[in-house]
């Protein structure tokens, strides 16, 4: 299968590219294609005809969002949008990866597929008006929610990842302050990345959840990053409201990976494993 990658030099493009080893992969950065221009997008589409693309591209840093909705809306939403209308008028695949943040966290419990979504932030907002506009645009699609994402190609827009900031501030023996009123399931990109590959060779399209198992507050995150890596420093639990971010997050943003489950493809191992086994590579790196 031939497939573009828009957004393959970010930490879970870079994993999706190695996981696609036995398809023709086009890796597209942003020089290559600009989703929020609608021309750039056709130009792409008529240049490579790729049979399935996969959207990576999006603009993710919650906080800036919400002094920037006209950005996030141009890049989550329209520019998405152009993509799904270059799909379906070329008859192909769309894999979009949106986000836990399209829930507000207060169910208390893991979201499923089926549960109402409702984003409590600007980057939430825009990331769920861009999933509606997959689903409405482009008959065949995989739109795939994850969480916490942290990989060994870093994520370039934010400078890093979780686990990388953790680390960096441990060397620097700065005391560290996390929050641990938000759960989630941090996930590693190279196990999201496999499921993607098998997901895409199948026909079951629509809406997936797709993190590693089990659930942890960032705190616990950060401490369990730090046991594994052998290192003590000065940690200490805050609370969202001292930390005073400008977006609202949501408390429990866990989600179950209901849908994955029903079509026998949910192996996705618990985030304690994930994150020893992204250690490793690592430091094999």
């Amino acid at each position: 299968m031939k497939i573009a990658v828009i957004g393959a030099t970010g930490q879970l493009g870079h994993d999706l590219v190695k996981a696609l080893t036995d398809e023709q992969v086009i890796p597209l950065a942003h020089a290559d294609v600009e989703i929020c221009e609608a021309e750039s997008v056709q130009a792409m589409m008529a240049q490579h005809r790729p049979q399935a693309v996969i959207n990576l591209a999006a603009y993710h840093k919650v906080d800036e969002c919400e002094g920037n909705p006209d950005r996030s809306f141009a890049v989550n939403a329209l520019g998405v949008r152009s993509v799904a209308l270059a799909c379906r008028e070329h008859g192909a695949t769309l894999v979009h990866l949106s986000t836990d943040y399209v829930f507000d966290g207060h169910k208390g419990r893991p979201y499923t597929e089926d549960d109402a979504p409702h984003p409590i932030n600007v980057y939430g907002v825009s990331k769920l008006a861009g999933e509606y506009l997959v689903r409405y645009l482009c008959p065949q699609h995989f739109v795939v929610r994850s969480s916490g994402l942290y990989g060994v190609a870093g994520s370039s827009g934010k400078g890093g990842n979780f686990v990388e900031l953790m680390l960096r501030l441990a060397r620097e023996g700065k005391d560290i302050r996390v929050v641990d009123d938000q759960v989630l399931t941090p996930t590693y990109t190279v196990d999201l990345a496999r499921a993607i590959a098998r997901l895409i060779q199948t026909e079951h399209y629509g809406l997936y959840h797709i993190t590693s198992a089990g659930a942890c507050s960032w705190f616990q995150f950060a401490g369990q990053i730090f046991e594994l890596a052998g290192v003590s420093p000065n940690l200490s639990p805050t609370t969202t409201g001292a930390f005073g971010a400008a977006a609202t997050r949501p408390p429990h943003s866990v989600l179950e990976n209901a849908a994955l489950a029903r079509i026998g493809l949910d192996d996705m191992r618990p985030w304690q494993e994930a994150l020893a086994a992204y250690l490793a590579e690592r430091q094999a790196r």
